[in-house]
């Protein structure tokens, strides 16, 4: 549940067009090199691509010389994580800043209803929308439902462009019947193979004359399975491999060369020197539709895989690139739920408060970054897992792989037994009872507060809301919808976190059917501008 604003200022108000800031154009050079402020960030998941499948990573049977370029050249992470073992409630981490203790998805659907995000989910995508950054999500969105309009869509959730699949097993069809471009489905012959679409999709997304800055969320559907690929398995047919292990590997090339297309395309696009891109995954290597993973070494040192809480299944390649990094490798624990945080860091907007990630943006620079006290990855039913510093604590529920009518707990070193080989559960119970109880009480309720700006019809009224879920806060506040009439401005000193205030606004003609709402003030020592367009009829059907 998520805890309302503490108090609540309301302004009423017949402002119209309000004389504000305008939104930043080209991302402004930061001071003393490093990395653009504002800068525009690509955002590239893999689909079940394990920590030991990238040359850079160890990887030997499979070349990706265009991510291993990546990673020569920018920052290599060695203990990335993801938010969990498996899609949904790792993707709901990654999108939302919240572990699997505290996200709306903790679960995969498993023959059950597609899980959905809410209107409660503030996204980066979102987050990053309202600051002026356009926004455009191009693969596998991997929530339900496969409807337009409702809360879980890619549009409602930030994204202002969409194109991919909208459910988790529609995406499991490489040549699919339709896929979805924002509101509407758009046929297809079954002969076309999506990721080759969202490859086009992308590059012609990131070769657009921006006059903002631009967010691209690129979740790629590779190497899923099955192992499909159009053609032959290329440079691997003749490899004495299973027909699934051979296409495997061409999933994984073509992966890698999808990459390179994006790249080239800022380059070619003159926008790479403003531009930071991440490459990671959603969780470990699978062995589904006939690979094995153990062939490629696709987990590395790491033991298990997809689904499972040991490290093989959780444990990720995260690179960051951009012409102005340094190549460096961070060894410093980093998760999946780190990334909102961090981009709007970036982005020089607040972060929002009682979220699970914390900024890794000065690791991408040199610079420190904030720890982590633990981490935690919650499958509920099934197993948990805690990782503080050294240690790592693993809980399986009752009858869950091998675990007798009381569960399983089970401790290891990771410094001294980095395999997870060695339980010392029994040798140190104690520490696994102290690990145990700090992971039980870092799962409950979604403990954020509102953030953003929304609009709502009130009779002949538009009633803007400006709520502050950040941690700091918003000075000089001026609120507005965007029209053809100027009124006064009126003021509010201060919004406190966790205060919200609301002005009402004369409805405009009824030939407008796109409302713009406006919020300017200062924060963290700058200007910020938030706006949010909203469609009258939507509006109205509220």
């Amino acid at each position: 549940m998520i805890n309302r604003p503490s108090r609540r200022a309301v302004l009423a108000g017949t402002l119209a067009g309000l004389a504000v800031p305008p939104a930043m154009s080209a991302p402004a050079e930061a001071s003393g090199g490093g990395l653009p402020i504002r800068p525009n960030i690509v955002v590239i998941l893999a689909d079940d691509l394990g920590w030991g499948e990238i040359g850079s990573y160890g990887q030997c049977l499979i070349r990706t010389p265009n991510l291993d370029r990546m990673a020569a050249e920018g920052v290599r992470f060695t203990d990335a994580y993801s938010g969990a073992p498996l899609c949904a409630p790792s993707r709901c981490a990654l999108l939302t800043g919240l572990h699997t203790g505290h996200g709306t998805v903790r679960e995969n659907p498993e023959g059950g209803p597609q899980h959905a995000l809410t209107s409660a989910d503030l996204t980066f995508g979102e987050l990053l929308q309202l600051s002026g950054y356009r926004t455009a999500c191009i693969g596998k969105w991997g929530f339900g439902p496969e409807r337009a309009g409702q809360p879980s869509h890619p549009n409602e959730r930030g994204f202002e462009e969409f194109f991919g699949y909208i459910g988790h097993k529609h995406a499991h069809q490489y040549f699919p019947a339709y896929l979805w471009h924002n509101g509407e489905r758009v046929r297809l012959d079954g002969k076309q193979y999506a990721p080759h679409l969202f490859r086009q999709r992308a590059v012609e997304f990131i070769k657009r004359d921006h006059d903002r800055p631009f967010l691209l969320y690129f979740p790629t559907n590779l190497p899923h399975a099955p192992s499909a690929v159009p053609g032959d398995a290329g440079p691997y047919e003749s490899r004495p491999w299973s027909e699934a292990n051979r296409r495997h590997a061409a999933q994984v090339a073509r992966m890698d060369d999808d990459v390179a297309a994006l790249l080239r395309a800022l380059r070619e696009s003159g926008q790479a020197e403003h531009t930071l891109v991440l490459f990671t995954s959603d969780n470990g290597p699978h062995r589904e539709k006939g690979v094995t993973p153990w062939l490629f070494d696709s987990n590395g040192p790491w033991r298990a895989d997809k689904r499972d809480v040991y490290e093989g299944g959780i444990r990720v390649p995260l690179i960051a690139w951009s012409p102005r990094l340094r190549p460096r490798v961070v060894r410093q624990p980093v998760t999946g739920w780190d990334l909102l945080p961090t981009l709007a860091d970036l982005a020089r907007v607040p972060v929002p408060a009682n979220l699970d990630g914390i900024s890794y943006r000065g690791l991408l620079t040199g610079a420190r970054a904030p720890r982590h006290e633990y981490l935690i990855w919650n499958r509920p039913r099934k197993a948990q897992a805690i990782r503080r510093g050294r240690w790592k604590g693993v809980r399986f529920a009752p009858h869950i792989s091998g675990a007798g009518p009381d569960g399983r707990v089970e401790l290891y070193d990771l410094s001294a037994d980095p395999g997870e080989t060695r339980d010392l559960a029994a040798a140190r119970p104690e520490l696994a009872e102290e690990l145990m109880a700090t992971l039980d009480a870092a799962i409950g309720p979604d403990p954020r507060i509102p953030y953003g700006l929304r609009s709502e019809i009130r009779g002949d009224e538009v009633v803007v809301t400006l709520e502050n879920g950040s941690t700091v806060p918003w000075d000089d506040v001026v609120l507005g919808v965007d029209g053809p009439r100027r009124a006064r401005a009126s003021k509010v000193r201060r919004v406190e976190p966790g205060m919200a205030i609301s002005v009402g606004f004369p409805l405009p003609a009824a030939g407008r059917d796109r409302l713009v709402a406006r919020a300017a003030f200062r924060a963290l020592g700058r200007s910020q501008l938030f706006r949010r367009a909203h469609s009258r009829s939507a509006l109205t059907a509220r």
